[in-house]
């Protein structure tokens, strides 16, 4: 089942059973099968002992399963920092802004730890555009040579109103969503626009898949 078809379901209604009854009531966990996580991990088996950032918001199930397998896992959430009040300031015109220096001075600052992979999940498109480009440059920056990185990006039929998920490893091949904050989608990248936006990394692989999702496997 596509999440498209999942979203479908919740939200026709029309029918009074105990099962759509509690749907209405409790948010529903979607699960799609995933080939840039699949590809994720199986890129860690070679590896021991590794140091993975997970930048979407704390999810037990992801540092559970990354440590068993003998890893440490750091988790930071980068869209919700982005959202502090105290990194807002009045530009030249009156208008709030966002200080895109005062953030970067307060987030994503590791002391003597580099990274070996990245799960960036869909955080581009929900950032500020202010800093979209910085926090992709400040990865680069912590992420070792050869470490990878995985992104999702939404495509443009997923609309103005796709909602944001909270992503957690369901299997080696598939991921649960879990319905976020509501955080507005503030643009769509096309291929090439991914390709620049990662051009001081070493490659890029990208995922079909049946839903509104491109996902790219990047190799720094």
């Amino acid at each position: 089942m596509t999440v498209t078809d999942a979203l479908f379901r919740l939200f026709r209604g029309g029918n009074s059973s105990g099962a759509e009854t509690k749907s209405k009531t409790e948010p529903i966990a979607l699960t799609r099968r995933s080939s840039g996580i699949a590809e994720f991990i199986r890129g860690l088996q070679q590896r021991e002992g590794i140091a993975i950032l997970d930048l979407g918001p704390t999810s037990p199930t992801n540092i559970t399963y990354f440590t068993n397998l003998g890893h440490r896992v750091y988790n930071e959430d980068v869209l919700l920092a982005s959202t502090n009040p105290n990194y807002k300031k009045r530009g030249e015109d009156g208008a709030e802004v966002l200080d895109a220096r005062l953030f970067l001075e307060d987030n994503l600052v590791y002391s003597g730890v580099k990274f070996d992979a990245v799960l960036c999940w869909d955080i581009s498109d929900y950032l500020h555009e202010s800093l979209v480009k910085l926090v992709i440059e400040r990865i680069h920056s912590v992420l070792n040579p050869g470490g990878i990185l995985l992104a999702f990006f939404h495509t443009r039929d997923a609309g103005p109103q796709a909602p944001y998920y909270r992503y957690s490893i369901a299997s080696p091949e598939s991921l649960r969503l879990h319905q976020g904050p509501p955080f507005r989608l503030q643009r769509v990248f096309n291929n090439r626009h991914i390709e620049n936006l990662f051009r001081d990394y070493g490659s890029l692989k990208f995922f079909l898949s049946r839903d509104n999702l491109r996902e790219v496997l990047v190799v720094r």
